[in-house]
């Protein structure tokens, strides 16, 4: 009762809005309207739908709007109050969402990873950028999205809090109210989510968005509010890369290798971890410490990089995987590397890793890693081979590929790493600009219902020529290279996609406590919830729907 009255009063505050010279509406997170959408379109929700557990992030959004330009237009959040009790108006952040250029799907194939010729598919304005600006100025007739955050305090006292969001613009003033509850639950820490998420950093576009030297302070001072939010999310893979341009460049800015190699005049090698060891480390001090995956001994192109000792130049060797070259260059690095790994205390925990590699591939560098070092643990991210599964510490498929259930079983009891990702490869669900922002939290649902530790996409922050103002790239949908933007700014895709790991958390410890307790009816509900999760429903329906049930079992 005292939930749908507070539905009742939200909704009358927000309408009343509408009668002034500002109007403003709360609307869904997942929900986007275009830029010069007429505000009538726009439709009332309540904010902060769902109760929230003690030590997690909740997220709302609200757009505004006006007739006349409104000039320097800042936003704040009063303290939240539950009786005696308050959250501090600093555990929130609200800001201005910020429209980006994307581009639409290609709707004649599922498959999104074609070149894509300038002008070949419409574009479009999405509100996605969470910016970090203090003040901006909104332009008369436009819709301006707002994004408000709260991350309760692990302690906070259980309760109906109350806040005000305040907005102002010359000598105007607009409070607006908001509450929201929160449940006697705990979350832990994302440094304690079970959840294996595996975004690929890439710390080279940082360096050229910035203008700054490669692996200099700078360098490193910049990645740090960005590589923080991946933290924050809960992210347990640091992407390395143990040779130069393992991908082929097929990001707007290239990988390099983080590991020089040296062939000395006599045809010993030398190498050389500085690069490496300053990576790794910095990623510790940032929270990403579970797991290191170097990438790759199979590159896309099958070119080896390698420092000419008496010239100094940089040469390549091309050479197939299974040949005698290849075992050449190969063999001693892996002896070599795994020297290193143990003397810094990180071999139990690095993979040399290989994305979407055939399954002849797969095997030379195998029996390359085992004739030099058998413990060495191995990544695959790319087609389920049955035959080499056993070998593979972290194993990751694509998202229609399925696990069989006794692989799932074997693999989950002896600690490994299965998780599933989506690439270009599909036009839903996924984190396009396209792309309805509820298919970012479905995506970590999904994993749950198929019984996987998590969720791989290959680019975090592979940044175009200017992220910022423009996501289309001569490949692939916009918005595939990255999920978030230079100088710590999150993104609406991110923020869902984060939202969607809180609850695969909450549902998985829920779950937990069902089995212990033999409570067969409430886990059979769960399971009933989560065959909703599959590629057929997301087809007919989107998945906004199935997110508002999962949600609601949880709350109940």
């Amino acid at each position: 009762m005292k939930h749908v009255l507070y539905f009742g009063i939200l909704v009358c505050m927000a309408a009343a809005c509408r009668n002034t010279d500002v109007d403003f509406a709360w609307t869904g997170t997942g929900d986007r309207y275009d830029m010069d959408g007429d505000f009538e379109t726009v439709e009332e929700k309540t904010p902060f739908e769902y109760p929230a557990w003690k030590g997690e992030k909740i997220s709302a959004q609200a757009y505004l709007h006006s007739d006349e330009p409104l000039d320097k237009v800042t936003l704040s959040v009063s303290d939240m109050t539950c009786g005696s009790y308050s959250i501090p108006y600093d555990a929130a952040s609200v800001s201005f969402v910020e429209y980006v250029a994307g581009d639409v799907l290609d709707t004649t194939t599922y498959n999104q990873c074609a070149v894509r010729v300038p002008g070949q598919y419409d574009s479009l304005l999405v509100a996605d950028m969470i910016d970090n600006a203090v003040a901006k100025d909104v332009r008369p007739g436009t819709l301006q999205p707002i994004w408000l955050s709260v991350k309760v305090p692990s302690d906070a006292v259980p309760g109906t809090y109350t806040g005000k969001l305040v907005i102002r613009h010359g000598f105007s003033r607009r409070t607006v109210p908001f509450s929201f509850e929160v449940a006697d639950r705990i979350l832990p820490p994302p440094s304690e989510w079970k959840f294996h998420l595996d975004l690929w950093q890439n710390p080279y576009s940082v360096a050229r968005y910035h203008d700054v030297e490669l692996w200099s302070r700078e360098h490193f001072d910049l990645m740090r509010p960005v590589m923080k939010l991946l933290a924050d999310a809960g992210q347990k893979s640091v992407t390395a890369t143990i040779l130069d341009r393992p991908w082929n460049g097929q990001t707007y800015d290239a990988f390099g290798s983080m590991v020089t190699k040296t062939k000395n005049a006599d045809g010993s090698w030398s190498y050389d971890y500085t690069v490496f060891d300053r990576w790794v480390e910095f990623m510790e001090e940032i929270g990403i410490d579970r797991q290191i995956n170097c990438y790759s001994m199979i590159p896309w192109a099958l070119k080896f990089d390698y420092i000419d000792g008496t010239t100094g130049k940089t040469e390549y060797v091309e050479a197939a995987p299974g040949s005698t070259a290849y075992k050449s260059y190969w063999a001693p690095f892996i002896s070599d590397f795994a020297n290193h790994l143990r003397d810094k205390g990180w071999f139990g925990k690095t993979m040399i890793a290989m994305d979407e590699r055939p399954l002849d591939a797969m095997r030379a560098a195998l029996d390359v890693i085992r004739s030099v070092e058998p413990d060495f643990k191995v990544s695959l991210a790319g087609n389920y081979h049955a035959e080499i599964e056993q070998e593979l510490y972290d194993l990751c498929i694509a998202f229609r590929a399925s696990y069989p259930e006794d692989v799932l079983e074997r693999r989950h009891s002896d600690g490994m790493v299965t998780t599933y990702y989506t690439c270009c490869a599909e036009a839903y669900p996924n984190t396009f600009m396209a792309s309805s922002p509820c298919e970012a939290a479905w995506l970590a649902w999904r994993a749950l219902a198929t019984g996987c530790d998590g969720y791989l996409r290959w680019a975090y922050n592979s940044w175009t020529a200017d992220p910022v103002h423009d996501a289309r790239f001569r490949q692939w949908a916009a918005g595939d290279c990255y999920l978030v933007y230079p100088d710590g700014r999150s993104s609406i895709r991110m923020e869902k996609l984060v939202e969607g790991i809180q609850d695969y958390e909450k549902a998985r410890i829920l779950s937990e406590e069902w089995r212990s307790a033999g409570d067969k009816e409430k886990l059979d509900s769960l399971r009933d919830v989560l065959n909703l999760f599959t590629y057929e429903e997301i087809t007919e329906k989107g998945a906004e729907d199935a997110l508002n049930v999962a949600k609601a079992f949880l709350c109940e």
